[in-house]
């Protein structure tokens, strides 16, 4: 933890004196629990935090904690959609990530509709793995068969059916870099 709170000083370009008077804690705590000679209190861990202007958790967590998250099969959501198609996030939420990757069951006859625009600067990966998956981008259609993929820029409008006899099965994987508006149809 010491480590943690000497990085996190000098990226602010603090020196201990600066921070023991923006934390309230005095100069030779902070250096020992910088060398890690000392383990300060819950209450000094919250001065020392408000000095350098982070959450205490910040000190507290283990950094390689935000590096690995694991989202198991049971934790996954699940949406059924009107029309009865149903839709699987499989990535779990990563705070500043705005990537999604999304595993989706049209059946036979599915209109899933057509959704407003992402923001300039978002694109989607779609890869069918069965059926015929039918896209609309903008003004055009594209016909996606198994092994089938496609690039977008996901800033137009855009919507997907199942036009064929069988389950349509794709995958979608959107870097977004806001909510889109709303479905259109």
């Amino acid at each position: 933890m010491g480590k943690r709170v000497q990085a996190l000083r000098v990226e602010r370009g603090m020196t201990l004196q600066g921070l023991a008077e923006r934390s309230s804690v005095s100069l030779s705590m902070l250096s020992s629990v910088e060398r890690g000679e000392k383990a300060p209190t819950v209450v000094v861990l919250d001065r020392i935090a408000g000095g350098l202007g982070v959450r205490l958790a910040r000190l507290i967590e283990d950094p390689e904690t935000q590096r690995i998250v694991v989202r198991r099969a049971d934790q996954q959501d699940v949406v059924h959609e009107p029309g009865g198609w149903r839709r699987t996030i499989l990535t779990p939420v990563v705070p500043g990530v705005n990537f999604e990757w999304i595993s989706v069951t049209l059946p036979p006859g599915c209109e899933a509709g057509t959704y407003g625009p992402w923001a300039a600067g978002s694109h989607e990966f779609i890869v069918v793995t069965g059926g015929v998956l039918a896209m609309t981008i903008g003004e055009r259609e594209v016909e996606l068969a198994a092994g089938d993929s496609v690039y977008l820029a996901a800033d137009v409008p855009h919507g997907y059916a199942n036009r064929g006899g069988a389950d349509c099965h794709y995958f979608v994987a959107a870097l977004i870099m806001r909510p889109r508006s709303s479905r259109t149809s």
